[in-house]
């Protein structure tokens, strides 16, 4: 009898678990390839340097007068827009949730930790609700991200966590490298 209640302990263990798991990354598609040898964007190599952690860039693609512009913003307040050729065309295909990512070093690990973060509020932003309605985050000079609904405050070098405000989900995290600030910025 004792052998039937070790086996009933050891189930108990396996369904419980430990407790409520949140995954590291995203199940979302993000498919975004941007070489940065060919358009030597300075904005965004300030970002994608593993020497210099802790800024971050937002990574946005925009139409205007009939062309389409990836447009960078960094944390240290740098902003620059470089023109969509044919080979970033094949290469770009979701931008994240509402077309807006966040990447960059982490200034709290050894080695730099490099991050990609998609740019909505994890607790403002709907992608299922009609009409969509985006909740983007902007970048402090100090690495966080801030949502202008929810006021909550995101920390960019510790893994996207709540840092200030009300509690809630941590930044949206997708798979990304970089082969160095003039290299190639892969995210997915």
């Amino acid at each position: 009898m004792s052998r039937f209640w070790g086996w009933i302990w050891m189930l108990c263990l396996l369904l419980t678990g430990c407790g409520e798991a949140e995954n590291e990354f995203t199940v979302h598609t993000c498919f975004f390839v941007f070489d940065n040898s060919i358009h030597q964007d300075a904005t965004l190599a300030s970002a994608m340097n593993p020497n210099a952690p802790g800024i971050f860039c937002t990574v946005t693609r925009n139409i205007r007068s009939g062309a389409t512009y990836f447009d960078f913003s960094n944390s240290a307040g740098v902003s620059s827009s470089k023109i969509q050729n044919a080979i970033d065309n094949r290469r770009t295909l979701i931008l994240g949730y509402n077309n807006g990512i966040i990447v960059g070093y982490s200034a709290l690990e050894i080695p730099a930790k490099f991050y990609a973060f998609d740019r909505e509020c994890p607790n403002c932003f709907d992608p299922n609700a009609i009409p969509m309605k985006s909740r983007p985050l902007t970048l402090t000079t100090t690495s966080q991200a801030v949502c202008g609904v929810c006021h909550r405050q995101y920390d960019l070098n510790n893994n996207g966590f709540v840092s200030a405000g009300d509690n809630g989900k941590k930044l949206t995290r997708y798979h990304a490298n970089t082969t160095g600030p003039f290299g190639v910025l892969s995210v997915n």
